[in-house]
């Protein structure tokens, strides 16, 4: 009876690191799937850290909840939740002024677990490197989701050679056996280069699919690349000045809109004049991480004179870098979405109340767009510009939720005219 040597352990310690990392490849994607679905609908309510935005923050969530089951339940329908009496639930609608959080019904119980894997693990912020004097950096990567199927063609790239090692020496040992039994003479062994040749001659089908396998991982790579064109998600350039938004938005409260006075009222949300810091900084003249470097330079810019209390005649402006940039053929308005669509300043731009050094955390994408006007539910109750087509549109979609797409919103003359 023909016995076959052993697989080689170096074979088998190649394999189960291949299946270990790829599995770990999946594992990544439900993360990052499930930090989708956090920005689609969490980000205007919650924050990732401690701080409260309209929800708590969901630092330290899952040692607070009873259960991840019950988080999945609270995510699901939380106002079911609550109405069957689970003391938990009615403790935290009690704690959050009785504001009903919204139920996602709509999601899948697959697409829960990832979200509560993402906030379980969130991974690090990705922060862009700026060039030099506050340039935009070069574009290139596309979203998270789509960037893990290069690491999945490789995985399946590296398991197929993997196999193919495999039966090749499988094949080998076969033949050497057989030629010991029947007396058969060793054959010619060809150099490296002539038997590439040979193996390529006559393994075409091999070969074929190697070279599908290689057009597809290529195909895919130089798609992601051209879907990163312009998208500049982590972008964070250094500032002529170092303020914190962490410090000011953060542990001071103060609104957005104070410094942002234009969010409300015009197409830009603009950046504040050095006189709107002045209304704190002309008494408060030294900062708890910066002492008096940073305010010093707003006096600079204003030529003021911190002594006497007198404007010089001197003033420049502060060159601020712009963060947040759209395409010319686009055009967006702030005071359509934060007054009338009565959307939350962090469901684009983040949890900024957490970041000292403000950067871009949306992709600023049009699919990203797309996406959250065919998901966002039209807040219409209470909201007079709404009087008028609510009863219209409810009647239209009786029993359904009203969103942005359902206005209309995702025409291609709404943003692009």
């Amino acid at each position: 009876m023909i016995k076959l040597k052993p697989v080689r352990f170096s074979l088998l310690l190649i394999c189960s690191t291949i299946i270990f990392n790829f599995s770990g490849v999946f594992a990544q994607a439900s993360v990052e799937q499930g930090e989708k679905i956090f920005k689609q609908n969490c980000t205007s309510c919650h924050s990732m850290g401690a701080t409260k935005v309209v929800g708590p923050g969901l630092k330290g969530v899952m040692g607070r909840v009873p259960s991840e089951e019950w988080l999945s339940s609270w995510i699901k329908n939380n106002t079911a939740l609550i109405k069957s009496g689970d003391a938990y639930a009615k403790k935290i609608y009690e704690e959050n002024n009785k504001a009903a959080m919204t139920s996602f019904t709509n999601l899948k119980d697959e697409e829960i677990a990832s979200l509560i894997e993402y906030i379980k693990n969130p991974p690090a912020p990705k922060e862009a490197t700026a060039a030099a004097g506050g340039a935009a950096p070069a574009a290139g990567g596309a979203a998270n989701s789509d960037g893990m199927w290069n690491y999945v063609l490789i995985g399946l790239a590296a398991l197929f050679l993997l196999l193919i090692v495999v039966l090749g020496g499988i094949k080998s040992t076969l033949a050497r056996l057989v030629r010991e039994k029947e007396g058969l003479p060793e054959p010619v062994q060809l150099a490296y280069v002539p038997a590439a040749k040979h193996w390529l001659r006559t393994h075409k089908k091999h070969v074929a699919v190697i070279l599908l396998v290689l057009t597809c991982w290529g195909a895919r790579a130089a798609w992601n690349g051209m879907m990163g064109l312009g998208v500049y998600t982590g972008y964070k350039p250094e500032q002529p000045i170092k303020f914190s938004h962490k410090i000011h938005a953060g542990q001071n409260g103060i609104n957005c809109v104070y410094c942002h006075s234009g969010v409300e009222k015009s197409k830009v949300a603009n950046v504040p004049s050095a006189n709107v810091c002045m209304n704190c900084h002309k008494y408060i003249k030294q900062g708890p991480v910066t002492g008096t470097t940073e305010i010093a330079k707003i006096y600079a810019a204003l030529d003021y004179n911190p002594e006497t209390q007198v404007y010089g005649p001197n003033q420049k402006p502060i060159k601020w870098v712009r963060v947040h940039t759209l395409p010319d053929l686009v055009y967006f308005n702030h005071s359509q979405h934060v007054v009338v669509g009565q959307v939350a300043c962090a469901t684009c731009h983040g949890p900024v109340a957490e970041m000292d050094t403000i950067r871009q955390f949306s992709p600023l994408t049009m699919g990203w767009c797309v996406d959250c006007h065919r998901k966002t539910e039209v807040q219409m109750a209470g909201n007079p510009y709404y009087d008028k087509l609510h009863a219209k549109l409810a009647e239209q979609y009786k029993g359904e939720k009203i969103t942005v797409a359902k206005m209309g919103g995702i025409e291609c003359g709404k943003c692009h005219y």
